[in-house]
């Protein structure tokens, strides 16, 4: 064996398993590491301005990819940044490996210069955290790693001591296969027979879907088709879901639209597919079944009347079979129009002078992105209420993919995820939506995307505002405080550092500005100037909060979605028989 060290050992084991980059901030305790990287062919150290977007990054690049991710931290406050990008991954269900360098381990548990006991600090945001004490636990634990975030697709940490990662290795670096290709639950018959007479107990069933359908469209389509169900679907489910979907009623939850909310309360029979929906409230507590390959999450949002552990694509095709087809359309085609007459109620809200109205309506900015942007491009979307314009205005198409903060719900996350994801492909079109708060407060991520030349397009919707928590007081009945500031030109600031951008304030301008933006040969940031009075609010909030709102609030409001979700619903009302 050559002599190599701990740190080399472990670029090697990671160049095996195909990682071609590490996303981090060179710190003393990982010099060894960053060193090794410098010497092997094929991975290269991708430098970011804060080790949160490094997590971010890493994660973005796990879920376009499927394949394994890794960022780093050196010691203390070096690894602590990385937690809330962690956070994300792990929640998100990324495969990403986290590598937290440590002190020196003589000096552990001396409260010695930048101590933290990492192994305590990533429990929480990971499936597996492991310290490297010696060089023998090298390769077999990294191995382990590795395993436990591709097998469990979620957040892995390795912490290692500097000492010990430039300490000569002690054990053959050899070569292990790790399982990249996951198998599929089945669920048992008896659990297949009793949906299956569930589905046909029922008059009026309603399918609500989460990401979990990915690849079971086709699937959900038959099940609606032969059970004359309403189908609506969660944020993450959006992308996987809707696109050719004539059943489509929309989402249900704090940035919900259309006839979801209805279809659900209505319904006899509601039957959760792939999704782990949190918001309780939204969900009717009743009447409710849930399919999903994890048991663990079977009936902890509701209630169940039956609970189904396995994967979704083949319980899907097991039951079919077995469900009667004959079923009354009157529920659906309700629900269909329903869906419709709620989104037609915005359009006047949403068009009438919109070539005119300054601030700009962000609606209008997010809806003219969406026809100019790339059939195939990724979408990364910061928390607030850029959630709400991508919810409610980005067309899916079963190509395109839309990445953010949906289920930990941290701010600035969609310029580092964009870096991720331009990183993964650098040919694709990556559009990263983000608002004014959340750009500001990882803003040095632009100098990333300068120092890679990235050609990240950044949309950003400025309205001086944190948007979302203004709703929230307002809902609440509380005065706005705190959630104004002055404004940014960000434009001036993408030019400072070497990006092509232009500021936008007039509503005619946004076309022009976002095709220049989005065939620009590189880097590009488009500040675009919107109304801070244009709100959300979901399709059900209490009586309370409505009085709450309209005591607080003298806001424009929407209460709904428009654009290509309008022209679907529309769509699939032409072959419903007219009462």
């Amino acid at each position: 064996m050559r002599n190599l060290t701990v740190a080399q050992q472990l670029v090697d084991v990671l160049r095996q398993a195909g990682v071609e980059r590490i996303y981090g901030v060179v710190g003393d305790s990982l010099n060894s590491v960053v060193d090794a990287v410098r010497r092997t062919d094929g991975i290269e150290w991708v430098h970011v301005r804060n080790e949160e977007a490094a997590a971010f990054a890493a994660a973005a690049e796990a879920q376009l990819t499927g394949k394994l991710a890794v960022c780093a931290g050196s010691c203390g406050p070096g690894n602590t940044h990385l937690v809330q990008g962690l956070y994300d991954a792990h929640r998100s269900g990324a495969p990403v490996l986290a590598l937290a360098s440590h002190i020196p381990s003589h000096q552990i548990g001396t409260g010695f210069f930048q101590e933290t006991h990492p192994e305590r600090v990533f429990t929480d945001c990971s499936d597996y955290c492991e310290m490297i004490s010696t060089p023998d636990q090298m390769p077999r634990v990294l191995r382990i790693a590795m395993q436990r975030a591709l097998g469990n697709s979620g957040v892995s940490v390795l912490v290692i001591p500097g000492d010990v990662a430039h300490a000569t290795a002690t054990r053959p670096t050899g070569s292990s296969d790790l399982v990249t290709e996951h198998g599929r639950v089945v669920a048992p018959d008896t659990q297949v027979r009793a949906l299956a007479e569930k589905l046909n107990a029922a008059r009026k069933v309603m399918l609500f879907c989460g990401a979990g359908v990915r690849d079971a469209h086709a699937e959900v389509m038959a099940l609606a088709e032969a059970t004359a169900a309403p189908v609506g679907h969660s944020l993450r489910g959006k992308e996987w879901i809707q696109f050719d979907n004539p059943y489509d009623v929309g989402m249900s939850g704090l940035l919900g639209y259309g006839a979801c909310y209805d279809a659900m309360h209505e319904a006899d029979l509601v039957v959760l597919i792939g999704t782990d929906f949190p918001y309780n409230d939204f969900l009717p507590q009743a009447r409710t079944v849930q399919i999903d390959h994890d048991a663990g999450r079977l009936g902890r949002r509701t209630p169940l009347e039956l609970g189904v552990h396995g994967d979704v694509r083949q319980t899907l095709r097991a039951v079919l079979p077995l469900v009667e087809a004959e079923r009354d359309r009157t529920y659906l085609d309700r629900m269909l129009r329903k869906h419709a007459r709620s989104l037609e109620t915005v359009v006047s809200a949403y068009a009438h002078d919109v070539e005119r109205h300054t601030p700009i309506h962000p609606e209008y900015v997010a809806s003219v992105l969406d026809e100019l942007a790339t059939e195939n491009a990724v979408f990364t979307v910061d928390t607030g209420m850029s959630n709400v314009w991508a919810a409610r205005y980005l067309t899916p198409n079963g190509r395109r993919r839309m990445i953010g903060s949906f289920l930990h719900g941290t701010m600035a996350n969609a310029l580092p995820h964009a870096i991720g994801a331009q990183f993964a492909d650098a040919d694709r079109q990556v559009i990263s939506m983000s608002g004014d708060g959340g750009l500001g407060m990882l803003m040095g991520e632009l100098l990333t995307v300068k120092l890679h030349n990235l050609p990240v397009k950044t949309i950003v919707f400025n309205n001086s505002s944190l948007g979302m928590v203004k709703l929230e007081m307002l809902v609440d009945g509380l005065p706005e405080h705190g959630t104004d500031h002055e404004p940014v030109d960000y434009a001036a600031i993408a030019h400072g550092v070497g990006i092509e951008a232009i500021r936008v304030e007039h509503p005619g301008d946004v076309v022009d500005g976002l095709k220049r933006a989005l065939t620009h040969d590189g880097p590009f940031l488009l500040d675009v100037v919107t109304d801070p009075n244009a709100l959300s609010i979901p399709p059900h909030i209490s009586a309370a909060q409505v009085k709450g709102f309209a005591f607080a609030a003298g806001r424009t409001v929407l209460d709904g979605g428009v654009g290509k979700m309008l022209d679907l619903a529309r769509a699939n009302l032409r072959n419903i028989p007219r009462p």
